[in-house]
């Protein structure tokens, strides 16, 4: 049996030793490796870097007569149309809480408001109340689907149309959603057109019993050629 030596570690290499079960079997994370990389020349791109938002929409912002679908859920359902939008970008979001919180955030503060006016009426006792309910609903629209009309700007690149996304859903919120639904519905057009791309194969072709004669008599003459060569000596 072969002796070893043995080295008596250090204090500062005793705890070298503590090594839990698995754990060098852990996957390492590289920055360099798993960092994005440019798509022209393959350089390493830092964390903090975003493309550039440069994009134009493909419609603007009043041509909600475009699409008559989504024009006509975005009028009378709004709702219903944001909690499309919302699932559509993130699968994470199923579409009727998206639809919910719409209702609740925006229509609900819409709602409180008229309840407010129809019970007590419009006096200065009241206007308080009317006035908080309208800037709820206004605050949480701008910032809320804001949020979702960013996320689908980041996505696709685009630039700001006509303003900040808050903002523009602050304004012409309606008009907002009925824009984002058909930019989506373009590039998911889009990505169906390139992914159902099929080559057809070219047609059969068939010999006619004239050409197949012809075929099978000049094949019957060359095996005879064949047969009649004779070696012959050099």
């Amino acid at each position: 049996m072969a002796e070893g030596t043995y080295v008596k570690l250090t204090k500062d290499q005793v705890s070298l030793q503590e090594i839990t079960p698995g754990e060098l079997n852990q996957p390492i994370d590289i920055a360099a490796i798993n960092a994005p990389t440019c798509e022209q020349c393959g350089q390493t791109l830092p964390p903090s870097y975003s493309p550039p938002a440069d994009e134009d929409w493909v419609s603007g912002i009043f041509g909600c007569t475009e699409d008559r679908d989504s024009c006509l859920t975005g009028m009378f359902c709004p709702c219903v149309l944001f909690g499309r939008n919302v699932a559509t970008l993130n699968d994470d979001i199923p579409e009727r809480s998206a639809c919910i919180s719409h209702v609740v955030c925006i229509e609900g503060g819409i709602a409180l408001a008229i309840a407010t006016a129809a019970c007590n009426g419009i006096d200065p006792d009241t206007a308080c109340l009317l006035t908080e309910g309208l800037l709820f609903a206004w605050w949480v629209c701008g910032i809320y689907t804001g949020m979702g009309r960013q996320l689908l700007q980041r996505k696709y690149h685009l630039k700001d149309s006509p303003c900040d996304p808050c903002m523009v859903h602050c304004c012409l919120h309606w008009c907002a959603i009925c824009q984002e639904h058909r930019e989506m519905k373009n590039h998911l057009a889009e990505g169906t057109a390139s992914e159902a791309t099929v080559v057809n194969p070219p047609p059969r072709q068939e010999m006619n019993a004239a050409e197949k004669h012809e075929d099978q008599s000049s094949t019957s003459h060359q095996s005879g050629e064949q047969n009649n060569l004779q070696l012959q000596p050099l």
